[in-house]
């Protein structure tokens, strides 16, 4: 038996990040084979600047609460377009 599906996409999550948080880069990754129940995601916003880690987590959380709420788990990771740029020099 399959799990349900929770109505959320990658596209939906992507388009709802970038809307809401004003992301230059999203990258969302569902990885519960397509249910929408597991999602890892990458934002670069620069909504983040002057922000610690916890900080950026808990604006993202907040932002997103409505679609987390849905899915079972949620792993994400974010950068300003400075770190980003810095990561991909890597």
């Amino acid at each position: 038996m399959s799990a349900p599906h929770s109505g959320i996409t990658a596209e939906s999550l992507q388009n709802t990040i970038t809307e809401k948080l004003q992301a230059e880069h999203v990258e969302v990754v569902d990885q519960s084979g397509g249910c929408g129940q597991m999602f890892e995601v990458i934002i670069v916003s620069p909504v983040f600047q002057d922000k610690k880690l916890l900080a950026r987590h808990r604006l993202v959380n907040e932002t997103l609460k409505d679609e987390i709420s849905k899915v079972h788990a949620f792993s994400q990771k974010s950068y300003t377009p400075e770190e980003w740029a810095k990561k991909q020099q890597q």
